[in-house]
């Protein structure tokens, strides 16, 4: 059966079942692999599901969706806001048809760790993209910003990268965000937009040179078979998106929708100490490095990359999105500057 086919076959099996249902069932969809100890997501909708459930003593309950079961991760926003599912935890890629000013979030070198991200997406800047994404698409709740896998490093098969001039001629995959694109090409590397399923053959047969994820990513996706050199740019952190049908969220008792926030919030946090642990883990950068060259960049290659990207980058939102996505970037660098100035225990 075709994937079109197969989505609408089981769209039908979840509108039908609605109609047996008592209004308290949480259709959860994700395009991630469903293991909660390998991804992510998945322990976000774990955590999720075990807290709505068990703090609602049922009245509420989750059913998780993931790999794509139903759908692409643009499709599940839909889904979403459609009603046939009720949540999703959507990408800034699979969101920005919808909402192009989370391309914002794209800003190259921003954060100097993974506190500051907490920082700034806890804090008065998550609240403030959460309520312009709501009043954006009018249909949705955002309920906090999962981690995707931490931040964007960069594999190739030609030479070890280590200064900006290193990124010369090679081809790197990017996903199909113009902003990603025109990151790539400042960085003096050549952009080449791949749908994921054709990244491994196309790394396999040199069709691309390289591409970029974060580290758990690289590894679950073997990307160490077909890579020669991984380095630490930690250029990009793009977390994702919880979106909640807002028809299905303001039809919960306000006990359920405090459950619900709970368990987003302890999903969120799953969503990172699981990140974490696997970029320690064998399962990332310790067992990477023993198949693949690992860089780290010093503060001043760092701080070269970011002037050779950041003025490209802040053309493209001024050029490309409306003026409240600028205003929304001003945002999101002073929350970036002042989450990198704290000092944790200070």
């Amino acid at each position: 059966m075709k994937r079109t086919a197969l989505t609408a076959a089981l769209a039908a099996t979840l509108i039908a079942s609605t109609a047996y249902a008592d209004g308290g069932v949480i259709r959860f969809g994700h395009d991630n692999k469903t293991d909660p100890f390998e991804n992510p997501a998945h322990a976000c909708t774990a955590v999720f599901n075990n807290l709505v459930t068990s703090g609602t003593n049922g009245s509420v309950s989750v059913e998780v969706f993931g790999s794509n079961q139903l759908g692409s991760a643009a499709e599940h926003v839909q889904q979403v806001r459609d009603g046939l599912l009720q949540a999703t935890l959507t990408s800034t890629g699979a969101l920005a048809s919808y909402y192009p000013r989370i391309d914002v979030l794209n800003l190259p070198f921003a954060f100097n760790g993974n506190a500051a991200t907490y920082e700034v997406f806890d804090g008065d800047f998550g609240k403030a993209l959460a309520a312009d994404i709501e009043a954006e698409l009018g249909d949705v709740v955002v309920l906090g910003f999962p981690d995707t896998g931490g931040f964007f490093a960069v594999t190739n098969s030609q030479r070890e990268i280590a200064n900006l001039a290193d990124f010369d001629g090679i081809r790197i995959r990017t996903m199909t965000l113009p902003s990603h694109q025109t990151i790539v090409k400042a960085l003096g590397a050549e952009a080449y937009p791949l749908s994921w399923g054709e990244v491994y053959s196309g790394l396999q047969t040199g069709v691309i040179d390289g591409q970029m994820n974060p580290v758990p990513i690289i590894s679950f996706a073997n990307f160490a078979e077909v890579q020669e050199y991984l380095t630490l740019t930690n250029h990009l952190f793009s977390p994702y998106t919880f979106l909640m049908n807002r028809a299905f969220y303001e039809g919960l008792s306000d006990s359920e929708k405090a459950t619900v926030h709970t368990a987003a919030e302890n999903c969120v946090a799953a969503s990172r100490g699981l990140s974490r642990i696997i970029e320690a883990s064998d399962r990332g950068l310790a067992g990477l490095a023993d198949d693949i060259k690992v860089t780290a960049l010093s503060d001043e290659q760092r701080a070269e990359m970011a002037a050779a990207t950041q003025p490209a980058f802040e053309t493209h939102v001024a050029e490309n999105l409306d003026p409240k996505a600028n205003e929304l970037l001003v945002k999101f660098r002073d929350a970036v500057n002042k989450a990198n100035d704290a000092s944790y225990l200070n």
